[in-house]
């Protein structure tokens, strides 16, 4: 009995030895075909190992990954579960954001968003995590942004795969699919088993709808992928993505993975001709999805190239006059993350449209608009609902004079495995981040609450954005923008000003309240009181008259612009002017210079200083009130005269 159980238990050993070595070579052969982007292939095998009770975090990762890339992300969520569940300290941070982005597939957001939250831990700097971070109400935002669009019936879809519409000249869809046809004979491709693609036109009839789509005619179409096309404004320039495939030979990178890249292609009669690889395209990097800009100096397009902050980024390209091409230029961290940024369109304003799994959305890749200011690329933001949902959404094109596009997802309910979908745009879409900023104003001391009291919005450089007063309850409001910095101040006459500085974030609409407390000092210190000369009290020079002018001197005007300071920063601040002359000259002339001297006076600080004319009122004297001995028949020197020819600005309130 014992011979026979050890002998037993050899074999059981054997059988054990035999069954690991048959799984681990198992595992190499769909390790290769996972290398190569077989990933259906090497999902079968993973799977069977998987369910002979085999595990490992680079199995869960892969079976995740074999899902994920294929956009299937609902299915990918039980496999990175399983990883997360069983080896969450052996994992690298990567599949965290995978899972989170799964687990939106499938409409778990709240647990998608506690990943997210170790996500953020454990990266950091990441640009993904730290969006999410300042976006946590991003479901809000997108409810906020969704129901601007209608989805419209689509009948050029197929069983297969299409996707990547866009427009030619004349408004006829021009999509990629992999539709089998009467004469197709193309490879079935590893990735998802779905045959190649090529490109497809679908003319528009005059009633609107679409005619039976058929190949684009020439050699544009090959036995590989041909796909995301954009054509020049007379028709006859088309660029187009397609394998890397020239001259009828297949090209591979050192890991043996066929690349992406950007062809020209001219329009000769009815056929696409003259086939031309661009010159920045690669042999080690992918360069696809191009779109053209209205005026054709630009192109924009998708790339994993050397410098890409991500999986893949978009980059831009000049155009010059002769055909040639400048440098490329990636857009940057604003467009940018560490996922995948790709299918970017331009539309006829210069507005940015592009898919994102980076940015934070409703899962898989979202479609996302940013606009351009001084030369610069927005802040992207979601388009929302229908356009967006859980699934992979993208290539999204809009004629902005018809308001109507096309976009491509792989939602449920679809016909085939990408399928393209018409819309209208109904309202504008929010392209730009506002948040508000409110509070009161107090007396430090007696928390009186106060009105009229200036509240001024600057920029970080110190320059005044706005500025506002205070309601009767002390109130006040303000609109700023997201992601900036910005110092609040607020004065009041007989109160030292004070401030605070703040940074708003990216969360659209969001409400921040700021309360001030102003103390007596400052001004007051000087006890102002309505009466009192405000030149006197701000310690300027006196401004003085030429004899017998009323025009405004520039020593003058420097004390002015103090003045006109003073009633800036005190919105309350009433004043009169009152001017005066010397006793030469007859009475009545005098009166009536005076008067002149006044308005000139009054003139100047409502129009070189912006001030109503409420708040300045002005009256001329004549030398009713000398400031010495010299009146009528007194020898006096100039100097003298000259204190008589003057202004005063008497505070009234």
């Amino acid at each position: 009995m014992i011979m026979n159980f050890r002998k037993y238990s050899v074999l059981i050993l054997i059988l054990s030895l035999f069954n690991i070595y048959a799984q681990e070579n198992q595992l190499i052969k769909a390790n290769e075909d996972f290398e190569r982007f077989a990933y259906v292939d090497a999902r079968k095998i993973y799977q069977k190992v998987a369910k002979n009770g085999y595990s490992s975090p680079d199995l869960y990762q892969k079976l995740g990954d074999s899902y994920y890339f294929n956009g299937e992300l609902e299915e990918a969520v039980k496999w990175y579960e399983s990883l997360v569940n069983e080896y969450e300290d052996e994992i690298e941070a990567e599949y965290l954001f995978r899972y989170a982005q799964s687990l939106k597939s499938a409409k778990r957001y709240v647990e998608a968003d506690k990943v997210m939250e170790k996500f953020y831990m454990q990266t950091g700097n990441d640009q993904r995590a730290n969006s999410f971070m300042t976006t946590r109400d991003y479901l809000k935002f997108i409810d906020m942004q969704s129901g601007k669009f209608q989805l419209l019936k689509l009948s050029v879809n197929s069983e297969h795969s299409d996707y990547a519409p866009s427009f030619n000249h004349h408004g006829d869809l021009i999509f990629a699919s992999s539709r089998n046809s009467r004469n197709m004979t193309k490879t079935v491709h590893e990735w998802n088993e779905m045959p190649f693609l090529d490109l497809f036109y679908s003319k528009m009839n005059i009633d609107g709808d679409l005619s039976p789509p058929k190949k684009i005619r020439g050699g544009i179409n090959t036995r590989f992928h041909e796909s995301s096309s954009t054509f020049s404004k007379d028709g006859k320039t088309m660029y187009f993505t397609r394998n890397n495939f020239t001259k009828r030979k297949v090209k591979m990178d050192s890991t043996g993975t066929i690349l992406l890249k950007i062809y020209k292609a001219k329009l000769k009669g009815s056929q696409w001709t003259d086939i031309e690889e661009l010159p920045f395209n690669g042999e080690e990097y992918s360069v696809a999805h191009p779109a053209l800009s209205a005026d054709g100096t630009k192109l924009y397009f998708a790339s994993d190239m050397p410098g890409s902050r991500g999986q893949s980024d978009i980059y831009e390209i000049d155009i010059y006059e002769d055909g040639s091409f400048g440098v490329p230029r990636n857009l940057g961290d604003q467009i940018n993350t560490e996922g995948r940024e790709t299918f970017p369109y331009i539309s006829d304003s210069g507005v940015l449209y592009f898919s994102s799994d980076g940015h934070t959305g409703l899962g898989g890749l979202d479609v996302f608009v940013a606009v351009q200011e001084d030369g610069y690329f927005s802040l992207p933001y979601n388009v929302g609902r229908p356009i967006n949902s859980p699934e992979d959404d993208f290539s999204f094109v809009v004629n902005e004079t018809t308001r109507m596009g096309y976009f491509s997802s792989n939602r449920n309910g679809g016909k085939g495995n990408d399928d393209i979908y018409s819309f209208k745009q109904t309202e504008e879409l929010i392209t730009k981040c506002k948040q508000f900023i409110k509070g009161t104003v107090t007396d430090k001391e007696t928390r009186e609450r106060m009105g009229d009291a200036a509240v001024i919005l600057l920029d970080e450089n110190n320059d005044e954005i706005t500025r506002t007063l205070t309601n009767e309850d002390g109130e006040y409001s303000l609109d700023v923008e997201c992601n900036k910095s910005y110092i609040l101040q607020a004065k009041q006459i007989a109160y030292a000003p004070t401030e605070t500085v703040f940074t708003t974030n990216s969360s659209l609409g969001e409400e921040n309240e700021y309360p001030l407390e102003l103390e007596r000092g400052g001004l007051e210190e000087k006890e102002v009181e309505e009466g009192n000369d405000l030149a006197a009290v701000l310690e300027l020079e006196v401004i003085y008259f030429d004899l017998d002018k009323a025009n405004i001197r520039p020593d003058a005007e420097v004390e002015l612009q103090k003045i006109i300071e003073a009633l800036r920063e005190y919105p309350r601040l009433r004043i009169n002017v009152r001017s005066h002359t010397d006793s030469r000259g007859k009475d009545k002339y005098n009166m009536m210079l005076s008067e002149k001297r006044a308005q000139s006076t009054v003139n100047y600080i409502i129009e070189q200083g912006g001030i109503s004319s409420e708040r300045v009122s002005g009256k001329g004297y004549g030398e009713t009130e000398l400031l010495n001995k010299c009146s009528n028949g007194i020898k006096c020197s100039k100097e003298e005269h000259q204190k008589n020819r003057r202004s005063e600005f008497i505070i009234i309130r």
